[in-house]
């Protein structure tokens, strides 16, 4: 949403697109888990009183909405790109099923999976992570608008440290707000690591993909 209070800022889209393309240029394979907070959150909808399953099947609608709007700004960037929804809406894009998506990788086109797990009460992280285990990816990125985990929050807190590496299980005794409890624990139980990073600064995708000490690493160790 850039700047904006809400909805979708076509220039962060187009920026978004070209760190992506940066990186699929260099053979990498990429898969991407959107969320839709920009338009709809779920768990704030449901917090004011509407039904949470109501409100979480919205938001996997609002990341849709954005999954399209990137798939556009890739496409515009000569990117082959393939929208997969846990929510079946075949005119839109196609139902996710897991060796067409690892197939859609192997022929080199950039993935994009929308509407989370396709249940409610699951976050995007949760999703992010699911989708990480069943491509057998290599690490879970996390791109944020923070430059790494940090003991508070730094929007709140000036003098909050940052880590540069932690474990999955100081993640949660700390109960540092990285990702949700069973995303962590998802990874945790797969030894995928995390790498949590500023994704408003431009070529840091890149700089993460080719191995430089960007954000923060979360491990077992």
């Amino acid at each position: 949403m850039g700047g904006q209070s809400f909805g979708i800022d076509p220039a962060v889209a187009v920026r978004i697109a070209k760190d992506v393309a940066e990186v699929q240029g260099l053979g990498v394979e990429v898969a991407i888990v959107i969320g839709g907070g920009n338009i709809f959150r779920g768990v704030a909808a449901s917090a004011r009183g509407m039904d949470r399953a109501t409100a979480d099947y919205m938001g996997m609608l609002a990341t849709c909405i954005n999954a399209l709007a990137l798939q556009d700004a890739l496409e515009h960037e000569g990117v082959i790109t393939r929208t997969m929804t846990a929510i079946e809406m075949r005119a839109i894009a196609e139902p996710f099923i897991r060796r067409r998506a690892v197939r859609h990788l192997e022929k080199g086109r950039v993935v994009i999976f929308a509407a989370g797990t396709g249940n409610p009460y699951f976050t995007t992280d949760t999703a992010a992570a699911l989708r990480a285990m069943e491509i057998r990816a290599d690490v879970l990125i996390k791109a944020t608008k923070v430059d790494g985990i940090y003991t508070a929050d730094p929007m709140k807190v000036p003098d909050a440290q940052r880590f540069e590496t932690i474990s999955y299980m100081d993640v949660v005794v700390r109960g540092l707000k990285v990702m949700d409890a069973t995303a962590i624990s998802l990874c945790k139980d797969n030894r995928m690591p995390i790498i949590v990073f500023n994704l408003l600064t431009h070529g840091h995708l890149k700089r993460v993909v080719l191995g430089e000490r960007v954000g923060s690493l979360v491990t077992a160790d």
